[in-house]
Parts: C-alpha cells; structure tokens; sequence
C-alpha cells in the first residue's frame, strides 16, 4: 500500500500572509501541489475559477456535504470553505506532498483527521499591524475588519493546536522559515536531503525556533494588542 502523502497545514487570520506564504513553498519545495478549496463566496477581482478557489453554489456545496466529500469545510462569515477529500488520492497518485491554505476551523479538522498533519500557524505581530494589513488591502469595509480583527483573537487564542508558530513580521523571513520547517519535517520522514544541502543547519534552526513549545510565551503578549473579548 502506497503511503499517504505528508500533509502541511498553513493557517492563520486573514491578512496573516498565507497566500504568500503558500505561494513561496510551491516554489521552493519539490514535489509539493497545492489543493484548491471549494468556497460559496463570490469571485474577487483578478481571481479564476480553479485557480484560487472552485467557486459552487451553496446548494452544491451542501450537496457535496451531504455526500461526504470534504475533508474539512467550514462557515466563514456567511460563505462556506472546503477542501475535497479527493486530493489526497490525487497527491498520492502524483508523489506528491500536500499543501492547504485553510482556517483554524478547518485546520482543527483536518489535525483530527490525519494525525501526521503537520501544522503550520502564522501570527501578526500585533492587533495593529493586522488591522493596518487589512486596510491595506482595501477589500473589506470597516464592519468587516472588525469582524476579522475579532475573529483573528480567538483564532490566536487556539495556537495550542498547531504545531509551529511563526510570527509575521517580515514576510520574506516569514516564508523562508515556513520554508525550513517544511524541508525539515520532510527530510525526517525520509525524503530527499538535497533540498536542504547547504542549508541544512540554518534550516534545523529556524524550524526549532518555531515549534509552539518555544514560542508559546510570545502569542500572550500579542493576545494583549488585541484586549478583552467583545461577547
């Protein structure tokens, strides 16, 4: 029996970088492919159906939810998000690993489906910069953000479930750590250390230096940028 494709999570609130960040490893990691989500929401401006997302209907996506066929999904502010459980025999089948782009909701999911998982959270370095972040982006009105802002808290508050944290800082530097983290976990289970050739001992440390129990301490203080709980 063909083993199951390692699987690396990236999560994190929005604005947090993901995106980029996935778009770095699809790049710099061999035999990685990236799995598109199914999602309600409509299409943003520049975005292409099977490209950043396969956009349904809610009807077909509550069919497809009938029928069991994600392995993780879930409501965000309104519009459903799902990953097809279909890509994990495409990545088998292909050789390659697997990279999800997912919240926290499907991110606990997915921990609880595939322990081998490996999960990857990225953290703004404040409630500031994460709102500057979102202004900036100019795709949401003010009601919005505030709703993210909000929901970015209790997303930090559940760090425990992931099993790296990064904080996003500099985005570049954000993604070569992802990186690291990425080659290392794949060279310990066995696959190809010439990726990593040169790199190895930087790559080792930026990896420890993200494992949640060493940077656990870090998200009380930027859980403090973002006060009390609005409910």
């Amino acid at each position: 029996m063909a083993a199951q494709p390692r699987v690396f999570i990236v999560s994190g609130p929005s604005g947090s970088g993901k995106t980029t960040v996935v778009e770095h490893l699809l790049r710099a990691v061999p035999d990685t492919m990236f799995s598109v989500s199914y999602t309600t929401r409509k299409p943003r401006a520049g975005e292409q159906d099977g490209r950043e997302y396969s956009f349904v209907s809610r009807e077909k996506f509550e069919e497809m939810i009938a029928r069991e066929e994600f392995l993780e999904y879930a409501d965000v502010f309104g519009n459903l998000y799902g990953t097809h459980a279909g890509v994990l025999a495409e990545a088998e089948k292909n050789k390659k690993d697997l990279v999800l782009d997912i919240d926290v909701q499907g991110a606990r999911q997915v921990k609880a489906k595939l322990s081998g998982a490996v999960a990857v959270f990225l953290l703004p370095p404040s409630r500031q910069e994460l709102e500057r972040r979102l202004l900036a982006r100019g795709q949401d009105s003010s009601e919005v953000i505030a709703r993210r802002l909000e929901m970015a808290r209790r997303e930090i508050e559940s760090y425990d479930n992931f099993d790296y944290l990064v904080v996003n800082h500099d985005l570049q530097e954000t993604c070569t750590q992802v990186e690291a983290i990425v080659q290392v976990r794949r060279e310990q289970c066995g696959a190809s250390g010439a990726a990593i050739a040169g790199r190895a001992n930087s790559f080792h440390a930026q990896a420890a230096a993200a494992r949640r129990e060493t940077t656990s301490e870090r998200v009380s203080g930027i859980l403090e940028t973002f006060g009390s709980s609005s409910a």
